[in-house]
């Protein structure tokens, strides 16, 4: 076997990690150069400071459904529910967060704060505490409430920085509006630029924060002479909570002896110690993952201070209403703001429906991704890096593709974008469905039930999540930031802050039911139907939305 054979068969996650970032770098470098060369001084590091918020995030997020089932034995449906709820409130908490820097009108103050809130949740979830009780307990009822803070934290940091990049424009504007009507417009071009610049500063923390848990909890059974199963952790609590079927004790036996490094048989009497051994110590090398979170959090706020006096703090809303509003636009045509808030709510109605698909990837396809795809030598929580990776890769080239249409004349409008959008995600559940149908694939209960040697000849080649991935992330390059820019076009203009936050509360809705998805995929007789209702709802939502191009162009000139 060659050297470089033997590293990829012995360390495929570092080898992947390192690949990514060689494609990733030269990305970041451009990104950072178009910032510094057109966009306001504080961009960067306003980028920055996200990026190590979300990288800590992201650490956690990865692996956070999956833990809650290997900690607490509980069901998929019941920890999607746990992490749906948790999603919710990352989102809807972004409201009051918002609210709390527009009464105090200290947005840099309410932003630390965040972060140390978040550090605080973070902290209290790397504290490796067990109870003998599984499912429901106390500490399931700390680990919420861990959840809560840093959903909380999340609420006083997200929205408010973005307010403050917000702000960075309006004075970037205002200053090139001295120089005349041409430099403004040139200034206006910019800011969905560098939103795009800092929405990319997000995914690199996404990209390089999923394999941090994986390797630390690989690297702390190692050094108990255990590897990485992730199938065992479910028979051990079976086999613990007596729920064992004759099928999950063959294959419990079976993985006892080749989760050992020494290969060592374990006396029948002695197989509820291994387990609950096993659990613990499996479950502990996540909890110290969530120490590098702490960090994360720890270094954006050192780079926020450094930075502060870079970042402008957002106006007050009474003066910018004196300074922007005319007699005639506060008097503007009742109808006319009607027709604008009806087409707004159409909007948020299909935004909702797409996270709800799209942010299945940490719920049922982390769960396809564990159970029916070939990742015992790649950890399934990895493969969440795919999406970030994309969006890194493939921005320019929408840039480039919108741009290159606009300069023939054939510019794509932001309804008609957001209607492929849907097309594009119900094209990756179709793939899905596909899949599962050639493969015959059974619901998620009943293939956990079968034999190791079934399950592993029907499990899916990993091209199958990469195809999927880079579906999602095309539609989400073609909704989400669009979805933003016309929420700000078709606001009325006394009301833009309000509309920003009902479209973070469609957000939310969609991902309060997003735990519906593990449901499906666990209970369905047929997993294509899972696929397939997710296709049908993106499906009817293109059509409504390609149904109403022309009155919400209408609505946005």
């Amino acid at each position: 076997m060659t050297g470089f054979q033997n590293l990829w068969v012995n360390n495929r996650p570092l080898v992947i990690l390192f690949a990514i970032l060689i494609v990733v770098i030269p990305f970041l470098v451009f990104y950072v150069r178009k910032a510094k060369a057109e966009h306001p001084k504080g961009l960067i590091a306003a980028a920055i400071s996200n990026m190590g918020e979300r990288f800590g995030y992201y650490i956690m997020n990865a692996v956070l459904l999956l833990f809650i089932c290997s900690k607490f034995g509980i069901s998929d449906a019941a920890a999607g529910w746990i992490y749906a709820v948790f999603y919710f409130l990352i989102y809807v908490l972004g409201l009051p967060g918002g609210m709390i820097a527009d009464r105090i009108q200290n947005y840099k103050g309410t932003i630390m704060a965040g972060l140390l809130v978040m550090a605080i949740g973070y902290g209290l979830l790397s504290i490796p505490i067990f109870s003998a009780q599984p499912g429901v307990n106390m500490v399931l009822v700390f680990t919420c409430f861990a959840l809560f803070l840093i959903a909380f934290g999340n609420g006083l940091f997200k929205g408010n920085l973005q307010a403050i990049v917000g702000q960075m424009y309006d004075n970037f504007e205002a200053e090139e509006a001295k120089k005349g009507p041409e430099a403004l417009k040139i200034a206006k071009d910019k800011r969905d630029s560098g939103f795009q610049i800092f929405y990319v500063f997000i995914n690199i923390g996404g990209v390089i924060a999923p394999f941090v848990a994986p390797l630390l909890r690989s690297w702390w059974l190692k050094t108990k002479g255990l590897v990485y199963n992730s199938d065992l952790p479910r028979l051990c609590h079976n086999f613990l909570e007596n729920k064992a079927s004759e099928t999950d004790m063959d294959n419990l036996t079976k993985l006892v002896q080749d989760v050992q490094i020494n290969a060592t048989a374990v006396p029948a009497e002695q197989l509820g110690d291994f387990c609950s051994n096993y659990l613990n110590i499996f479950n502990t090398g996540v909890h110290f993952s969530f120490i590098a979170s702490v960090v994360a959090m720890l270094l954006s706020l050192t780079i926020f201070i450094i930075s502060r006096n870079k970042f402008p703090n957002p106006a007050k809303k009474e003066k910018k209403q004196v300074v922007e509003y005319t007699q005639e636009e506060l008097a503007a045509n009742a109808k006319e703001i009607r027709q604008r808030l009806y087409a707004l709510f159409a909007v948020l109605g299909i935004a909702a429906f797409f996270w709800f698909a799209f942010h299945q990837n940490g719920q049922s396809l982390s769960v396809f991704a564990r159970d029916f795809v070939l990742t015992n030598a790649i950890p399934p929580e990895i493969w969440q890096c795919i999406n970030p990776f994309f969006v890194i890769t493939l921005t320019p080239i929408i840039m480039w593709a919108f741009a290159a249409l606009a300069r023939k004349g054939r510019e794509v409008s932001t309804p008609r974008k957001i209607a492929i959008g849907m097309l594009i995600t119900a094209t990756a559940y179709i793939f899905l469905a596909g899949i599962a149908m050639a493969n015959n694939y059974p619901s998620g209960e009943e293939f956990r039930g079968l034999a190791d040697a079934v399950k592993e000849s029907m499990k899916a080649s990993p091209l199958v999540l990469i195809l999927t991935y880079f579906f999602l992330t095309v539609a989400e390059l073609f909704i989400s930031p669009l979805g933003l820019s016309f929420v700000s076009k078709v606001a009325p203009k006394h009301l833009q802050g309000i509309c920003q936050g009902l479209w973070l509360t469609a957000t939310a809705i969609g991902n309060l039911f997003i735990a519906i998805g593990v449901t499906m995929l666990n209970t369905f007789p047929h997993q294509w139907i899972c696929w397939a209702v997710f296709a049908g709802i993106c499906l009817v939502s293109m059509a409504i939305m390609f149904g109403m191009v022309r009155w919400l162009e209408e609505a946005t000139k």
